[in-house]
């Protein structure tokens, strides 16, 4: 541009999925767009290591409806598959329970059905009339709810029929047990709230609904790791001529007489912007951004005696070898199942067992690693930093105790094939990614704490603030934060009506 830029301008908090996602629909309403990173390079959650020759993502490596995706790159005037190269994973992963049986979980519906036959013939009637039922709330739950706005209680009203006759009032692994008789099928269809920070126990059966999702649009991985996904998400945004600045943290959002003005940084500099969307913890955005500013419904009492999801410990290790009967996506159990649900969620406390999701990408890439080697990431859900454990001392006893599962379980030879490692634990999310209490998924994803209930896409609190990611409505996981994206871009005036109304408002 070779004058000075008068659209308005919509401030970004944060370059995770929901945020880089918001820019892109924000710009294409032709609103100027400044994203503002806390870290070094994008993708919050989705943040890349890279070591010893070996790449890491950080975070979600498991990618399904990419159909929003392709909407995503629609709106811009672009295509996805120009700049992603996304390869459908079949089995999506494998399940191995601690006696050392397997369920391979593949997208051909017979195919499943022989390995539920398999594991218990009595329940192959009601694995039919389970995947009827995930059909049937995934057609209201995510096609009908999860892009539109929750907010005001009528919505909830609406929603009730549907509610009370898809059981969601209900546990997924409650309503999960109605239909499998076979303890091993319970928690294979039940795990899933898993993957975006619930307690398959407590979390609204409406979750079911990710069997659905699976099989209907596939398990994908973008070659490159996720990583190559934020990186063509941040291409898509500056084409658009959005900007995004690194290294750059927020210390509060200005409030201009109830409405949002723009942000002050760390380092003292006022951004002043029209609207402001955050993109970071939605409790850390209320408790903190917004420390000096009245809060009539997300006061510091309410977002303190709420329920978080669980945290997780991740580590990341290199090996001069290859370990080719390793699958790409695994979930490696421990011997308990609900019980160490409880312990991680309702006490607490930091078990000795544990069970594990391992990721082997270099299955699939082998660009991720050094010729010859493999790159893995494996991760522990375990209880957010309420639980008091001292991660500063418990971090390497427990990669140890991992270390030996993973060495007596799939991965022999192990400890002597290690050639690079690193950690996070629930402390690097509270103070690297700024999550209160250091929760990996934000809000848990319960039955009143989920659409209406949960922190609104438009901010109850300020007007001119909207929010994004996995604290806000639908909540999180890949598909979750990509539709909040669209839910704020629907609620927010395209740049030229934004300007008009700007103008002949009275001053």
């Amino acid at each position: 541009m070779t004058g000075p830029d008068n659209r308005p301008h919509a401030i970004i908090i944060g370059s995770g999925f929901g945020g880089l996602a918001a820019a892109i629909r924000l710009s294409a309403k032709g609103w100027r767009v400044t994203v503002l990173e806390k870290l070094d390079s994008p993708g919050g959650r989705a943040y890349v290591y890279k070591q010893d020759g070996f790449t890491f993502d950080a975070g979600p490596t498991i990618i399904t409806a990419p159909y929003l995706l392709e909407e995503l790159w629609d709106v811009a005037g672009a295509k996805l598959s120009d700049d992603v190269d996304l390869r459908p994973i079949d089995p999506f992963y494998t399940i191995r329970f601690d006696d050392g049986d397997v369920i391979s979980c593949v997208a051909d519906l017979e195919g499943m059905r022989k390995e539920v036959e398999r594991i218990a013939p009595e329940d192959v009637e009601g694995f039919n009339r389970f995947v009827a039922a995930s059909k049937d709330i995934y057609d209201v739950a995510f096609t009908e709810l999860a892009d539109q706005p929750f907010n005001d209680f009528m919505s909830v009203i609406k929603a009730a029929p549907d509610l009370i006759r898809l059981k969601g009032y209900r546990s997924v692994f409650s309503v999960v047990s109605d239909y499998f008789t076979n303890h091993k099928l319970r928690v294979a269809f039940s795990f899933h709230p898993l993957l975006i920070g619930g307690n398959p126990l407590t979390t609204t059966a409406y979750y079911c609904l990710i069997a659905h999702l699976e099989r209907l649009h596939l398990v994908h991985f973008a070659m490159g790791g996720t990583g190559a996904l934020v990186r063509a998400m941040v291409n898509l945004l500056t084409r658009q001529s959005g900007t995004i600045h690194y290294n750059t943290q927020i210390e509060r959002i200005l409030v201009d007489n109830g409405r949002a003005a723009g942000v002050q940084l760390t380092s003292g500099e006022i951004i002043k912007g029209d609207i402001v969307v955050s993109n970071a913890d939605a409790a850390t955005t209320y408790r903190s951004l917004l420390k000096d500013h009245s809060r009539k419904r997300w006061t510091d009492r309410k977002l303190a005696r709420s329920n978080y999801s669980m945290s997780l410990f991740v580590w990341y290790f290199g090996t001069n070898r290859r370990y080719e009967d390793v699958y790409h996506h695994m979930m490696i159990l421990g011997p308990r199942y609900e019980q160490l649900l409880t312990d991680i969620f309702k006490r607490k406390i930091l078990a000795k067992d544990f069970s594990l999701y391992l990721h082997r990408p270099t299955m699939t890439d082998l660009s991720l690693a050094p010729d010859g080697c493999d790159t893995f990431y494996v991760l522990a859900p375990v209880p957010h930093l309420d639980s008091g454990t001292d991660w500063k001392t418990q971090a390497e006893p427990y990669r140890k105790a991992i270390e030996k599962r993973l060495e007596e379980t799939v991965l022999p030879g192990l400890s002597q094939s290690i050639v690079t490692s690193h950690m996070l634990t629930p402390i690097d999310f509270q103070d690297r990614l700024l999550s209160y209490k250091g929760a990996a998924f934000s809000l848990e994803p319960q039955l009143f704490q989920s659409a209406w209930f949960r922190p609104h896409n438009r901010s109850e609190e300020v007007e001119g603030l909207y929010l994004v990611g996995a604290g806000t409505h639908p909540g999180a996981g890949l598909p979750g934060v990509i539709s909040s994206a669209k839910v704020v871009a629907d609620q927010v005036p395209d740049a030229d009506a934004f300007r008009t109304k700007r103008v002949t408002s009275p001053a």
